[in-house]
């Protein structure tokens, strides 16, 4: 695959949502993933959470038996969650924030302010062969922090740029998307891979795709909500489209 290929990783998390709404087993997300494995997905992402609201650890145990594309596990920063990434060895390891009371992940980790505890918390995952990636905000002091504890990938949170783009502020959104491309630039500049995603929809997807210097984009929620009105097939090749479209 060329260097110039944009990745497609999508976020599963939602389709564990409405099962668990339930209680049952249906609908069922490893479904969700070999469907978007085959529809053109590059990678799965899954967040398993401290409260399990959504994804569970069945779920993580089933998605590293099946899948021969790569997984993405969000976690928090947590000794439960190493262990279990320490116990899958998971291709890739995403560090996100997390508190019980937020609906999705609000903003980026604050890497600079736990420079050492992060550092050591995601040496043993490195040590294992897992990618760690820091999902951060658009910020120089943050890409600077990540870079320095070892993180190989840093995620750029998305959602301040698509958050403006929807409510109709479209200076806003300006000012967010020069933010997100210079900051892609200068995380590049340090020898980081970048990746971007929260929010991202048809709309707002382009912009971003077109930043040479991003590697992966991470879509989830937009992508399980599109597919109750398209299915989940057609819903992630017209992402796939319209991100080729943008890269070319």
């Amino acid at each position: 695959m060329s260097d110039t290929h944009l990745r497609l990783g999508v976020n599963i998390d939602h389709v564990a949502t409405v099962r668990n709404a339930r209680g049952g087993a249906y609908p069922d997300p490893l479904r969700a993933a070999k469907l978007a494995e085959e529809a053109g997905a590059d990678g799965i992402t899954a967040h398993l959470r401290e409260d399990r609201r959504h994804i569970s650890d069945a779920d993580i145990d089933g998605l590293m038996e099946v899948l021969s594309v790569p997984l993405n596990f969000e976690m928090a920063a947590t000794d439960e969650m190493q262990k279990i990434a320490l116990r899958h060895k998971p291709h890739a390891v995403c560090i996100v924030p997390e508190k019980r009371e937020e609906r999705t992940t609000e903003g980026g980790l604050e890497v600079a302010r736990e420079e050492n505890k992060l550092a050591h918390f995601i040496a043993p995952l490195r040590d294992v062969g897992c990618r760690v990636s820091i999902f951060i905000a658009a910020d120089r002091r943050q890409i600077e922090a990540a870079h320095r504890i070892g993180a190989e990938v840093i995620e750029l949170h998305t959602g301040a740029y698509c958050d403006a783009h929807a409510e109709g502020r479209p200076n806003d959104a300006a000012r967010e998307l020069e933010a997100l491309r210079e900051m892609s630039a200068f995380a590049h500049s340090l020898g980081l891979e970048v990746h971007a995603g929260h929010g991202l929809t048809y709309d707002t997807v382009q912009p971003v795709a077109a930043f040479p210097e991003v590697r992966e984009l991470n879509i989830g929620h937009f992508l399980i909500g599109e597919s109750i009105f398209l299915g989940l097939t057609p819903a992630i090749s017209e992402m796939r489209r319209l991100m080729d479209e943008a890269r070319a």
